[in-house]
């Protein structure tokens, strides 16, 4: 469902994404892992066409993104870090605003919203304002609004960073029951506990490039490490000494 193919981006004279290559198949969690400034959201924002590639191509869900970035938009449901809520309007305003720019009618909005709110854990703070609610709080708000138009592909970029265990908790539930024949996830994190738990497959990345690519068994036997942490600092260490 993601294609992305020798994919570079620089800033300056600094190479952010180096040549990387991956694909995403349907029904799989796909986790992206490296170091700080490895390129990781760098990746992720030019698959979301917030941020335009050097060279190289992206495909999501059949499209172009390049030559088709608002039907590229159409496919995907993004979650990062920082949440992007109106703290003067209420969650189920917030959630309505953005869902009217995706197109959907109020009928399909209220239908989503129903099936959304319970799952979040929302329905009894969905007429409160945003400002007031805690980080945790908002950033289920943000899933729910990747989530209202029911996009087949969806990017979770470090999603749990500052929430309460019982919050990050929910969260990591949500993602794992977003596992679906039709449907596809990417998971960025720097938390190892989280890959192990989430991921079919599990690529690390190091200063642009590809380090590795696999499900976690595959990476044990590459690496020689059962540890993701070991394993992680393994392939990357590897990375570092054949550049």
């Amino acid at each position: 469902m993601i294609e992305v193919k020798d994919l570079r981006k620089s800033f300056g004279k600094f190479v952010a994404v180096d040549g990387l290559s991956f694909s995403v198949k349907p029904g799989e969690i796909f986790g992206l892992l490296g170091p700080n400034g490895a390129g990781k959201t760098t990746t992720l924002r030019m698959i979301s066409t917030i941020l335009k590639p050097d060279a190289g191509s992206i495909t999501v869900n059949g499209y172009d993104a390049l030559r088709e970035p608002e039907r590229v938009r159409a496919q995907l449901g993004v979650v990062a870090e920082s949440n992007g809520l109106y703290d003067r309007l209420t969650a189920l305003e917030n959630i309505r605003f953005f869902a009217r720019l995706y197109g959907l009618s109020e009928e399909k909005i209220s239908e989503r919203v129903r099936e959304l709110a319970p799952r979040l854990g929302l329905d009894a703070f969905m007429h409160k304002r945003a400002g007031q609610f805690s980080r945790g709080m908002k950033q289920k708000v943000s899933i729910a609004i990747a989530l209202i138009h029911d996009p087949p592909v969806l990017i979770f970029d470090e999603p749990t960073v500052g929430l309460d265990v019982m919050t990050a908790r929910q969260v990591r539930q949500f993602i794992k029951e977003c596992r679906r024949p039709d449907k596809c996830v990417i998971f960025s994190t720097h938390i190892m506990s989280e890959v192990e738990r989430l991921c079919d497959r599990i690529a690390i990345i190091h200063k642009g490039r590809l380090a590795a690519v696999g499900t976690l068994s595959e990476l044990r036997q590459r690496s020689g490490q059962e540890d993701l942490e070991e394993i992680f600092v393994e392939l990357v260490e590897g990375e570092d000494r054949a550049l």
